[in-house]
């Protein structure tokens, strides 16, 4: 009996669409990024999935806001996985 879908290589497209723990290698899908402030360039190492605002430590300005799921970036800042 032969199986029409190959179990040890799957698609790479397909093993995206999976959920994270029923993939072939399981691992998480958040990340810590750096975030730079536009107003005054001072990187902030943030969580992606982060629960709780994150005020830049130079000039207060609000970096993400949270949702439920992973943090918005605020208009004008950039970021960096890290």
């Amino acid at each position: 009996m032969v199986l029409a879908v190959d179990l040890l290589n799957p698609a790479p497209q397909a093993e995206a669409r999976k959920h994270k723990l029923k993939t072939l290698v399981p691992g998480p899908r958040s990340f810590f990024m750096d975030v730079k402030c536009p107003g005054c360039f001072t990187i902030t190492t943030v969580f992606s999935h982060a629960q709780t605002v994150v005020i830049c430590a130079g000039c207060s300005t609000v970096l993400c806001q949270p949702t439920g799921g992973k943090a918005r970036l605020t208009e004008g800042c950039s970021f960096r996985r890290k």
